[in-house]
């Protein structure tokens, strides 16, 4: 490697711990820089089994350095986009350097939880960020990672399960890394698996109630007030769904009904009027009122009735950070059965998120209603705006015309043969 490849890995290492030192949130207990100190000296530890050239080498210790970077500037669903963007804007004055940004980039967003690595460079990278799930040390990342994400407001419920499914999901890409660190990381599936029993066994012999919940137990067996309460969110939030569902009905009805009677309008307009408008030309600027309103509310019942669908795709990652709603069909119908089976036991498992995930249903729906009852109004309005205008530009042109002075021609009488 030459000096000035090492000089510009020693850059890149003394520009990111100067970050990290400055400005390290204090709930960053695992992504910190002792991480990716020791991501760095992972990838260069799998590095060193293949046969890398000094360009690759640069490559791969630029973005191994900056592939966290963006942990202190925002979360981290979308802090490998921020890390590239650091990391480009680093190199950008770095002569002989700059035309690595591109490579650099893709190599850090390749750290994706959701995200296949395409070439040598990005598995070795992939690996070496998650190389501790290969060792005996993974139990105490596991917690760190958790506490981290405790501070950071991300709910942790259950965690022992999300975390097995993400293991047995997770997979090695390098040769080196599948010998070395695999058996180790079945073993830390298994002893998670344990746990996980363990836990269940505890919980299914606890069959007496706890004594605040045997007070609320009534004696003819009813729930008691918590069972109530639980009940009665439950009702709530079906009762208001059902509401929104029904007045989207109603304002669709609205739309059709406006839709249906102006086409007619318009089809009259066209087989009639204009055809009247050849001979009576006074009838033009009224019949073109008269057009211009029925097309103008056709297209806000349209615009009202119209649906908008989302992109249908969602990533795990979505699911652990309750980024996505998987009770719309448009966040999911592009997905694989197993992937959207995993996300709805995963949101089911967690009460937060489920209810979560319906109040926000609640509320989307209620913009989606607010956004067609306003166009639905603005139809119905222009409609009965229009027919006045329409009226009465009717009348004032047959008024207009009947008090015009007639034209009277007087044909001549000839001397007959």
């Amino acid at each position: 490697m030459k000096n000035n490849d090492k000089h510009i890995i020693r850059q890149a290492e003394e520009t990111v711990t100067s970050l990290f030192e400055s400005g390290l949130p204090e709930n960053l207990l695992f992504h910190s820089i002792d991480h990716t100190r020791t991501v760095v000296e992972r990838a260069n530890e799998i590095a060193a089994h293949y046969e890398l050239s000094g360009r690759d080498i640069v490559v791969l210790n630029i973005g191994a350095w900056f592939h966290d970077v963006g942990h202190l500037y925002t979360d981290p669903s979308t802090h490998e986009q921020k890390s590239a963007e650091l990391a480009r804007e680093w190199l950008s004055d770095k002569t002989g350097y700059a035309d690595l940004a591109d490579e650099i980039e893709k190599l850090i967003l390749a750290t994706k939880v959701s995200t296949t690595p395409s070439g040598l460079l990005q598995e070795i990278l992939k690996d070496a960020d998650t190389y501790h799930f290969g060792t005996s040390q993974f139990k105490k990342f596991d917690k760190l990672l958790r506490k981290e994400m405790a501070h950071r407001g991300f709910i942790v419920s259950d965690w022992e399960r999300n975390t097995l499914v993400f293991l047995e999901s997770h997979q090695f890409y390098t040769s080196y890394c599948k010998e070395l660190l695999e058996p180790e990381k079945q073993k830390n599936i298994e002893k998670i698996k344990k746990k996980i029993e363990q836990a269940s066994q505890e919980n299914a012999s606890r069959k007496v109630l706890p004594v605040d919940d045997a007070k609320e137990k009534k004696k003819d067996g009813q729930p008691g007030q918590s069972g109530f309460i639980t009940k009665g969110i439950q009702t709530m939030l079906r009762l208001t769904s059902e509401n929104h569902m029904r007045l989207s009905e109603m304002a669709d009805n609205k739309a059709n009904i406006l839709i249906s009677v102006n086409a007619i309008i318009i089809s009259v307009i066209l087989t009639v009027l204009i055809r009247k408008i050849e001979v009576d030309r006074y009838l033009a600027i009224p019949t073109m009122i008269f057009l211009a309103t029925a097309l103008t509310t056709i297209v806000l019942s349209i615009l009202a009735t119209r649906p908008k669908i989302t992109n249908g795709n969602f990533t795990r990652e979505d699911v652990m950070n309750r980024k996505t709603n998987l009770l719309f069909f448009g966040n999911f119908f592009k997905s694989a059965l197993e992937e959207y089976r995993w996300g709805m036991s995963t949101m089911m498992r967690d009460p937060e998120y489920l209810y979560g995930t319906l109040i926000d249903d609640i509320y989307y729906l209620g913009l989606v209603l607010g956004r067609k009852y306003r166009l639905v109004r603005m139809a119905y309005s222009v409609f009965m705006i229009g027919l006045i205008i329409s009226a009465f530009a009717f009348i004032v042109a047959l008024v207009s015309n009947k008090s015009a002075p007639s034209t009277v021609i007087i044909e001549g009488t000839g001397t007959p043969f």
